[in-house]
């Protein structure tokens, strides 16, 4: 396939106009109304809204929703992310109790717990998604629990803490290639992210691991093929590909939109090279029909 157009740093606009794949309906329906009553009422953050996900109606349609903890303020400033920056507030040792709370009042099967980062805190917040495992677990064992975790700045310590919690999957986002970090990703760094997940496996051997790619932020086809052997060569075993969508005027424009059929030709690769599930679509997000990729991994690792 011919080379994607590659995004400049200096270009500005509005970028490509948004093709008619990419719209959904309006969230709505009294699921949704329910959950986002008991987040209010529980105080609790959830991704689905902070990063301003276009599947919430649909997830939440089916009870599944991705938890914010530690706040909805991060000390970085990606730039194509919707979620605010600057100084968070002081850590909530209560806020796990309120999360499985949650968890349990909506008969969760499937659990997505992240953060916004927090560089602020000793190990990033790491022991905040620890406890949030065990609360879930203690009440709700049969529920599996993914967490899509920041990069803890590299730290092992802090990782370990995480896995010693027992999590079902462990998730964190290579979002881009390495050519476009520094601007997309200004405080992450693409071999950190890869040394993470590698160790994640080494430390938890018989857990799942999971990345995430956005795509259509100048990166060319080739780049996308590399980042996703890298994810492989870091042994990650599922895989999400989805359309960055700009949450606004201050930030990456989009550089194209990707094709529904070049997503299947990704996703095709991406299962040749030997994932255990990939999800790739337009829509796709990182938890994104997240309820059933824990068992298909776990399907295809045992054939």
């Amino acid at each position: 396939m011919a080379a994607l157009p590659v995004l400049q740093p200096s270009q500005v606009g509005t970028g490509p106009r948004k093709p008619s794949w990419i719209k959904v309906r309006a969230p709505g329906g009294a699921n949704y109304a329910q959950i986002r009553g008991m987040m209010r009422e529980l105080n609790l953050n959830t991704v689905c809204e902070e990063a301003r996900c276009p599947n919430i109606g649909e997830c939440w349609e089916h009870k599944a929703a991705t938890f914010m903890i530690l706040g909805d303020v991060c000390t970085r400033n990606c730039a194509y992310c919707a979620v605010a920056h600057g100084t968070p507030q002081p850590y909530d040792p209560i806020e796990p109790v309120r999360l499985a709370e949650a968890v349990t009042r909506m008969g969760l099967a499937h659990v997505v717990i992240t953060s916004v980062d927090r560089d602020d805190l000793p190990n990033g917040g790491a022991e905040s998604f620890a406890r949030c495992i065990r609360e879930i677990k203690a009440r709700m064992p049969e529920t599996s629990v993914e967490v899509l975790i920041p990069d803890f700045k590299g730290s092992e310590t802090a990782l370990r803490i995480v896995l010693e919690a027992e999590p079902d999957i462990l998730n964190h986002n290579l979002e881009t290639v390495d050519r476009l970090y520094r601007l997309a990703r200004p405080g992450g760094r693409y071999r950190r992210a890869l040394t993470l997940l590698a160790n994640a496996r080494t430390i938890s051997p018989t857990g799942l691991t999971k990345s995430g790619i956005i795509l259509g932020m100048g990166e060319e086809w080739d780049e996308v093929l590399d980042a996703m052997r890298d994810l492989r060569r870091s042994d990650v075993n599922i895989l999400t590909l989805g359309q960055y969508l700009r949450p606004s005027d201050g930030h990456l424009p989009v550089a194209r939109f990707y094709r529904p059929e070049e997503f299947a030709e990704l996703g095709a690769a991406g299962r040749a090279m030997g994932y255990a599930h990939v999800e790739a679509s337009p829509l796709t997000r990182s938890s994104y029909h997240a309820w059933e990729q824990v068992d298909r991994a776990k399907a295809e690792m045992a054939t």
